[in-house]
């Protein structure tokens, strides 16, 4: 393959997406994502949100009738975009870039080592 299969990528998953995106829209204007900087930290704060009830086993968010997981990709799919497009405010705390993936890694071994 030398292009981009966008049939790779699970029509559930870009329905769900969409159907966030289509609430948002109502909420906030159909492109307030554009029109308006994003900030990084907002976006992670509520794809964590998302992800956190549905891991807890809520499927869908109480006050929207949407998939959660559809919310975190739509949550994703903007900072993605704003991040393409030049308009992300990336607040990313940066002074010890790395240190999550080195503290995971040293975890990751130190649990396998438990294991042997």
């Amino acid at each position: 393959m030398k292009k981009v299969s966008f049939t790779k990528f699970p029509p559930a998953a870009l329905a769900h997406g969409a159907t966030a995106m289509m609430n948002g829209a109502t909420k906030y204007g159909p492109y307030n994502w554009r029109e308006n900087p994003v900030v990084a930290s907002i976006y992670i704060d509520a794809c964590m949100r998302h992800l956190f009830a549905w891991f807890d086993g809520e499927e869908v968010a109480s006050d929207s009738g949407v998939h959660h997981l559809g919310h975190a990709m739509a949550c994703l799919a903007i900072l993605l975009d704003a991040q393409e497009t030049g308009n992300l405010v990336d607040d990313r705390p940066s002074v010890n870039q790395g240190a999550y993936n080195s503290l995971v890694n040293r975890l990751n071994e130190e649990i396998a080592g438990r294991n042997r």
